[in-house]
């Protein structure tokens, strides 16, 4: 038996009599049951394992030993050893009776190996398992680590404490990821420790990119610095693993410490191999779904300042006044930037704080109180506006202001340029623990960008039309003269938005007695050109009808002033009705007038009907044979003649359909009879918007009523 056995790793012991006295056992046996001072021959087992009886095994000997018949037992869980010194060990093992000559049990023979590894690994499978499904599940990174941790310090056969450390940002330091039983004030210790040669176990096996094995800490040189930290945290031995990417690049150190030097097996090398690998698949896991979500987050927030800036554009440009534009601003600011806002602008070399946006009623009378000095050194605004360059501090602004009341801790001044030239600032004023940062220095700035140009939009708007309005005014009639036995009334309506000087025109002028010439025309085109034309037909034919004898005559000065027009001047036609008129002895008008291809008047008498007044009549400006038919007509008192433009009877719908003569003639008759003229104007303007709505229209709109002063009621 010693012969088959002694050298053996199965475990042999040979037992004699009912107290079970060991009568022989192989090295490997002694070894299992926890060395030569436990296993002694000649004394029963019970006496030099005691802890056994407990837990059955001396009961399955005495079965046995009584009965002769053998037991067999897989994977049993025995308890070696008693207190700190006990420890968890599995076994197949065989019990066989000994028989002497005479068939009589004279003992027990046991038989058996130790499967505690193959247990404990299997366990360690489990568990990595366990981790890898975690990992999949998306759980969070100290959970999995610290699981890891805890499996591999319960489930390794020798006290083991796991750390694992974090590589940080910089590439340069390891951060505490877990490490559920190194004592506190170690690992806030080693927190940070910085990676490179000779930085105990953990710092020089990240800097190497290899295994670390120190087995004894009381006497390795890269633990002279950290001697008695582990000390006093009672560590011995440090074996460190690097956990890499599958790029090679560095994520953390897997480590693990015991309390006693010790050499590690291949059986632990391999362990700590398998468990950085599963940490690596972690961290990246983890790192991978940081930079979605981060990705996310940018997207997000990228998707947010879009919105606000769209929203922003959309009120910055909803009026057509800059001022209001400027303090829309403020309002958009405060408090999506800041809690305080205030918009400045350079007038007449002095600054004029048109805008202020606070938390409340109070603290924004005080912002709009302050006015910066233009030409000041300390003054942020001053300089912004001398640099035309953003300026931002963490402290509140230099130079005198309300900042001590406010609470300002902070501000970020923006230019408002105009094609280079600043024309303004944007202050932002922060308050506690807010600060400005890269992206809402870049957004303040967008955001007053697009302010700016929408304020130098409106303000050049503004200009035009009024510009337009003023060489408008100066083509029409200042105001309607009052003429005697004849009530007048005129209407102008610009297309568009005002912006360009329109083609219709009329006139009202006075000639010898009580005669007074009137036109109403049209010029083909718009803007200055037709400006240019409307004043050449007005400025002829006041020139020339004092000295004609008719409209016919006057007209046909027209036509040749429009033919001799050099062509910078334009060459387009020109509609015109021209006439003269004169009170009638019955007090009624007598008038006289010719139709140059316009639109036909419309004569309303005293039985209320409104019928078109014919006359044959050729367009101006088009060649020297005219062909005009000059018209007379009477006006009895109350009755008028309407004079109007295509504008009015071309106006559209929504569907399209033209407005028209005959709905207009229709318009002048539904109605009670007019008494005044401007009552005749009221009709029809108000009748167009109605059937066009409220889009705008598309060609100008003017109307002249001649209408004969209706008798006086006593």
């Amino acid at each position: 038996m010693r012969d088959l056995f002694g050298q053996s790793t199965a475990l042999f012991a040979s037992l004699a009599g009912p107290a079970h006295r060991v009568e022989a056992a192989n090295h490997a046996f002694v070894t299992a049951m926890g060395g030569a001072e436990r296993v002694r021959v000649g004394l029963p087992l019970g006496q030099l394992m005691p802890e056994l009886a407990g837990q059955g095994f001396l009961a399955l000997l005495d079965r046995v030993y009584r009965t002769g018949e053998r037991h067999v037992g897989r994977n049993a869980r025995v308890m070696l050893g008693a207190g700190a010194d006990a420890r968890e060990a599995f076994f197949d093992f065989t019990y066989e009776p000994r028989l002497d000559a005479g068939g009589n049990v004279v003992g027990v023979r046991v038989i058996g190996v130790e499967t505690t590894q193959l247990i404990q690994a299997q366990r360690l499978t489990v568990e990595h398992r366990a981790l890898v499904e975690q990992i999949a599940r998306q759980a969070p990174l100290d959970q999995v680590l610290e699981g890891m941790a805890r499996a591999i310090e319960d489930l390794t056969p020798e006290e083991v404490l796991v750390s694992v450390l974090l590589a940080d940002a910089d590439g340069r330091h390891l951060r505490h990821g877990a490490a559920p039983s190194l004592p506190d004030f170690y690992n806030r210790a080693i927190d940070g420790i910085a990676i490179g040669e000779g930085v105990g176990s953990c710092g020089t096996a990240a800097h190497r990119r290899a295994p670390v094995v120190v087995t004894d800490i009381a006497t390795h040189p890269f633990w002279d610095d950290f001697r008695g930290l582990a000390e006093r945290a009672r560590l011995a031995a440090c074996w460190s693993t690097p956990i890499l990417a599958r790029d090679g690049s560095l994520l953390g150190t897997f480590a693990m410490y015991h309390r006693t030097p010790r050499v590690p097996q291949d059986a632990d090398l391999a362990l700590a191999r398998v468990f950085a690998d599963t940490a690596a698949l972690a961290v990246e896991r983890h790192r991978a779904e940081e930079a979605r979500r981060a990705a996310e987050a940018r997207e997000k927030a990228a998707r947010a300042d879009l919105a606000f800036l769209l929203e922003a554009s959309t009120l910055l440009t909803a009026g057509l006044d800059h001022t209001q534009t400027l303090q829309r601003l403020a309002g958009l600011c405060a408090p999506k930037l800041a809690p305080l806002c205030a918009v400045d602008v350079v007038e007449a070399g002095r600054v004029r704080r048109i805008a202020t946006a606070a938390p409340t009623a109070g603290e924004d009378a005080l912002l709009a109180a302050h006015i910066p000095v233009y030409d000041a050194d300390d003054d942020a605004v001053a300089r912004v506006l001398a640099s035309g360059l953003s300026e931002v501090a963490r402290r509140t602004p230099t130079g005198a202001g309300p900042w001590q009341d406010l609470e300002v801790t902070g501000y970020l001044c923006v230019p408002l340029l105009d094609r280079g030239r600043t024309f303004g600032t944007l202050t932002l004023l922060t308050t506690g623990e807010h600060t400005f940062d890269g992206h809402t220095v870049a957004l303040a700035e967008e955001l007053a960008r697009r302010a700016a140009s929408a304020a130098v939009d409106a303000r050049q708007y503004t200009q035009r039309v009024t510009l337009a309005r003023d060489l408008q005014a100066g083509l029409l009639l200042p105001e309607v003269p009052a003429l005697q036995g004849v009530q007048v009334a005129t209407y102008y309506h610009p297309a568009g938005e005002g912006l360009e000087i329109g083609g219709d025109f009329y006139d009202v002028f006075p000639l010898a007695g009580d005669a007074w010439a009137f036109m109403l025309g049209d010029v083909c085109g718009r803007g200055a050109t037709a400006a240019t034309t409307t004043a050449l037909v007005r400025h002829t034919a006041r020139a020339v009808a004092p000295l004609l004898p008719g409209p016919e005559s006057v007209v046909q000065a027209i036509n040749k002033a429009l033919l001799d027009r050099p062509h910078s001047h334009g060459t387009g036609f020109v509609t015109l009705v021209y006439g003269h008129l004169e009170p009638a002895a019955d007090g009624g008008v007598d008038l006289t007038f010719v139709r140059a291809g316009h639109t036909l008047p419309l004569h309303i008498d005293t039985r209320h009907g409104a019928r078109p007044v014919t006359g044959e009549g050729s367009l101006l400006g088009i060649g020297t044979d005219l062909h005009l038919e000059v018209c007379h007509l009477h006006l009895l008192p109350a009755e008028s003649l309407l004079l109007y433009t295509d504008g009015i009877t071309e106006a559209r719908d929504r569907t399209g359909e033209q407005f028209g003569e005959d709905r207009l003639a229709r318009t002048l008759t539904a109605t009670r009879p007019a008494t005044t003229a401007q009552e005749v104007i009221d009709t029809v303007t108000g009748a167009v918007r109605a059937f066009s709505g409220p889009h705008e229209i598309d060609d100008d709109q003017a109307a002249l009523v001649l209408m004969a002063a209706p008798p006086t009621r006593h």
